[in-house]
């Protein structure tokens, strides 16, 4: 019986672009040739990680979706752990509301930031201001004041 599998793996930093491109279509010809149905592959790139993973902080991470049997995940996960390129890996088994949202994110790009208007306010405030302030020159000249007491000499 076929069952629906989400498999995530992390391909370690150092690769080059062309050797990520190789290892990601090893892992998809091991899933065809074992008779799996692909049904969805993203590539989401390099990440940093929260914390290190084999003394590295961001890895190359890879998402398959596909449909197979049971005795298809022990094989690709053999060689996963056979893989040093392949830092971690998570294969989940799918179920009928994981499916429905995977199907979601693809179809509708869930979680992808949408451009959004700022809101227009629903009432206008009017400020008139509470009172006015208004100058006048002074002909007179201002004395100056001092403001420092003076010091007593309490020797005495």
């Amino acid at each position: 019986m076929l069952k629906q599998y989400e498999t995530v793996f992390i391909m370690t930093p150092v690769l080059s672009d062309d050797q990520m491109k190789e290892t990601v279509k090893k892992f998809e010809n091991i899933l065809c040739d074992k008779g799996a149905e692909i049904i969805h592959q993203e590539n989401w790139g390099l990440k940093k990680f929260e914390y290190q993973i084999q003394k590295k902080s961001t890895g190359f991470y890879q998402l398959f979706e596909f449909k197979a049997e049971p005795h298809v995940v022990a094989e690709l996960e053999l060689q996963y752990r056979r893989d040093e390129k392949v830092m971690r890996y998570l294969t989940v088994t799918l179920d009928k509301d994981a499916i429905a949202y995977a199907e979601k994110r693809r179809t509708h790009n869930f979680g992808q930031k949408k451009e959004t208007k700022p809101a227009e306010p629903a009432y206008e405030v009017k400020r008139e201001p509470r009172y006015e302030v208004k100058y006048e020159p002074v002909d007179e000249p201002v004395e100056e004041q001092s403001y420092e007491q003076p010091i007593e000499n309490k020797e005495e």
